[in-house]
């Protein structure tokens, strides 16, 4: 299995936010934005190397965060969707680490990420051998989900706006899974938001 420091984290924040229209990655939850919970998250878990890949709003975005301990990367073809900054930060970190053997890619609009929860992906990774390890929301899954190396050329081959779902539907017997009830809370519309300032 995967040694700790040999495990890298995408965070996938190059959204425009169109139903939002201001940039998620800037709302603030708790005292700090959504996008700095994710790399505050990110940098102190059991990973290696962290990559965050912006795209609209790019220079806005990278301008607020603290960005001690992680690479950030343009994806120019932010347009594309989702799909297009994970074969951008995949590319990026095995460029930058190449002994990368597992990644956990991350979205941004997760309010109650932790550090605890990335290390339980990496633990479960190691205890139970499964090549990819998801969230379970209780009704659903979702990220952030860990994918070993075994699986980059199929991460590789994603296209349009689409996450990795895809890939874990069609290798349900290698996926394990950990429990994250609050990641079916994201934040897509002001109605996402103010429910979460309300709770």
């Amino acid at each position: 299995m995967s040694p700790e420091n040999d495990i890298g984290v995408i965070i996938l924040a190059a959204g425009s936010s169109s139903r939002l229209g201001e940039p998620k990655q800037l709302l603030a939850f708790d005292g700090k934005s959504l996008l700095q919970i994710a790399v505050d998250a990110a940098t102190n878990s059991n990973a290696g190397t962290v990559i965050e890949v912006l795209g609209a709003s790019a220079e806005k975005v990278a301008g607020e965060i603290n960005k001690s301990n992680i690479h950030t990367i343009i994806n120019a073809d932010w347009e594309e969707g989702m799909a297009s900054s994970i074969r951008s930060g995949l590319n990026e970190i095995l460029f930058i680490a190449p002994r990368t053997d597992a990644v956990i890619l991350m979205v941004c609009d997760q309010p109650f990420i932790s550090s605890s929860l990335l290390n339980d992906l990496i633990n479960t990774h190691r205890q139970t051998g499964k090549p990819i390890v998801t969230c379970n929301y209780g009704e659903a899954i979702g990220p952030p989900s860990l994918f070993h190396q075994s699986f980059f050329g199929e991460l590789m081959k994603l296209k349009g706006d689409v996450g990795a779902r895809k890939i874990i539907q069609q290798h349900k017997d290698q996926v394990a899974t950990v429990l994250f009830k609050e990641g079916k809370i994201d934040i897509d519309t002001k109605e996402d938001y103010q429910a979460l300032k309300n709770s």
